[in-house]
């Protein structure tokens, strides 16, 4: 069992926090601030307990001096500020005098948010690159670590690994919500247990299918990786998403474990993707040579509702079609409607595309748990360990109803 923020004594003490605010800005503007508002309990708890509290977290990628102006945190303390109602202390710069005096004079209550991290990859990569000698200078400036940023725990970067390997660390509440919710679904669930997985291509999800098909009762397939499988199944799919390199897979997949794998019947499909282009249902069979499947009909909602509607426990990653475009979004959103809709079951959606479906439709409080991060949340399914969570402290006495990939 993994340390958490609880296991800790935070009066007085410095305590780093790594955090996800890798918002979405436009103009200086931050135009999505829920990630930023799901570390609020973490931050509270800490100041609650009297700590002095050190931010840091990503923003974008940094390549050029120019991408440094654009991804600044500077929005994101400000509008944190306004989130805790107290005042946030921005540091412009990720070392160095400034920063190492501002931390020095911090009184217990005081937040103060480090200058993005991945400003640090500019010369070297040394956030992303895990460089030893930057992980140990961000841990000078702390007493404990807490790591509560999950979108990164699949990488190893000097703000999660670095600083761990050098303090005394947990996880926080966001973390320690994932590692539970997402291992509880994959390692322990309640039968029938059923997986949706989507998106577009089956490279990206061979790992998953291998890991869950012998615990899954179906998987049901949608999306673009589902022209594969059905061209694997000797089936027409048009000009349809390819992915040629993993038919062989596919017929593999089909032949062992055909009775557990769920392919559409129909699909919804037009000759262009362009905002406009007419479209049309029709059965799988009947796709024309120029003619390219978007979303799943209304044949194969049916039969994947059909399916579904007896879960206790659901795993989703990756929508089942181009839900962006309202004409290829009926298929995701059907099946948001259906999982909301169970009684007594655990359903787990998948960050990433999932996740912002889920929640641009309006279901983000119909779920068990919406996963904050897509790729970490897709190697947990894989069976992987994260290296940003393996090397938090384990804890000597396990506490009640917490389940973890990580004893």
């Amino acid at each position: 069992m993994k340390k958490t923020i609880r296991d800790f004594d935070l009066e007085n003490k410095r305590v780093i926090i790594r955090v996800d605010f890798n918002v979405p800005i436009k103009d200086g503007v931050i135009t999505d601030d829920n990630r930023i508002r799901e570390s609020l309990e973490t931050i509270n708890y800490a100041l609650d307990n009297g700590a002095k509290v050190i931010l840091l977290s990503h923003l974008g990628r940094i390549k050029t001096e120019e991408d440094k102006a654009k991804n600044t945190l500077e929005p994101v303390a400000f509008r944190l500020s306004e989130l805790l109602d107290r005042e946030v202390i921005f540091v412009d710069e990720t070392r160095g005098t400034t920063l190492e005096g501002s931390v020095g004079v911090m009184k217990p209550g005081e937040v103060l948010l480090v200058e993005n991290t991945r400003y640090e990859d500019l010369v070297g990569k040394k956030e992303s690159g895990n460089d030893p000698e930057l992980g140990a200078y961000w841990a000078s400036l702390g007493d404990i670590f807490i790591n509560d940023a999950f979108c990164t725990a699949h990488r190893a970067h000097a703000s999660n690994v670095g600083i761990a390997s050098k303090l005394p660390n947990g996880v926080g509440f966001l973390i320690e919500k994932e590692i539970e919710n997402l291992d509880l679904a994959v390692n322990n669930p309640e039968l029938p247990f059923n997986v949706i997985l989507g998106g577009s291509k089956v490279s990206d999800k061979i790992a998953v299918i291998e890991n869950l098909v012998n615990k899954a009762d179906h998987i049901l397939i949608g999306g673009g990786m589902a022209f594969t499988f059905l061209k694997a199944s000797g089936l027409p799919i048009g000009a349809s998403l390819l992915d040629e390199e993993n038919i062989e897979f596919c017929q593999r997949m089909l032949a062992e474990h055909g009775d557990k794998i769920i392919l559409p019947i129909d699909c919804v499909c037009a000759k262009s993707l362009e905002e406009g282009a007419p479209s049309r249902e029709c059965f799988i069979s009947d796709i024309k040579d120029d003619e390219m499947g978007l979303d799943i009909g209304s044949a194969s909602i049916k039969v994947f509702e059909d399916i579904l509607k007896d879960s206790k426990t659901v795993v989703w990653n990756g929508p089942v079609g181009v839900f962006e475009q309202e004409a290829y979004a009926n298929g995701t959103k059907k099946l948001c409607e259906c999982l909301s809709e169970l009684d007594d079951a655990v359903t787990i959606i998948g960050g990433g595309d999932t996740a912002s479906a889920a929640i641009n439709f309006g279901y983000k409080d119909e779920f068990t748990h919406i996963s904050t991060g897509g790729g970490a949340s897709l190697e947990l399914l894989e069976g992987k360990d994260l290296p940003g969570i393996s090397v938090i402290e384990e804890t000597k006495t396990p506490k009640k109803k917490v389940y973890t990939l990580f004893m």
